[in-house]
């Protein structure tokens, strides 16, 4: 378990001096290196690992919204780069809100760490959208409105699972694809 958050800890570290870099008077370069989204899916599928063994302590105090992890690829392609940038923020937005409501429900203490690390991960993916002029879009007051693009999930073994389809659908479309990386 160490292991794991010294690796999280050590690959934050070397992002964030990589952006710090004294004497570059340049936004941020650009990371375009997919292994850094892997290391995201690999600590989101160790939360849905540990969510499997919690017995108790580890449940969702009510249904949550989450975006849609289908993706019609002919639907994805016709829609332009800002079109799917705010499609995969308004998503990580829906996912933050829910895993932030999945950690204030959890009380088992070995869960809630990889639930922090999860929400700790969003934010570090919108670091890594930022650094590829991906421009963070804020939801509307009310929300992210529901229709085709989320559903709901009633217990936290699906919301983890959507986090992880997430990741390795849409937000790798995203980053695969992002112009500046080519």
């Amino acid at each position: 378990m160490f292991h794991n958050s010294s690796r999280g800890l050590f690959t934050f570290l070397l992002m964030l001096l990589e952006w710090t870099r004294p004497g570059l008077p340049s936004p941020l370069r650009p990371i375009c290196d997919l292994r850094v989204l892997k290391h995201f899916i690999e600590e989101a599928r160790d939360a849905q690992a540990a969510m499997l063994t919690c017995k108790e302590g580890c449940g969702l105090p009510e249904p949550v919204t989450v975006p849609q992890t289908k993706v019609d690829f002919s639907v994805w392609e016709r829609k332009n780069a800002l079109e799917q940038a705010q499609e995969v923020q308004s998503g990580l937005w829906l996912l933050n809100q829910a895993i932030g409501s999945l950690r204030a429900s959890v009380t088992n203490t070995a869960l809630q760490s990889h639930i922090d690390n999860s929400l700790i991960n969003i934010f570090r993916i919108g670091k890594v959208l930022r650094s590829l002029n991906i421009q963070e879009c804020t939801p509307p007051a009310g929300g992210v409105p529901g229709g085709e693009e989320t559903w709901r999930v009633s217990s936290a073994s699906e919301l983890l699972q959507v986090h992880v389809n997430f990741l390795r659908g849409k937000l790798q479309l995203l980053l695969s694809n992002a112009p500046v990386c080519h």
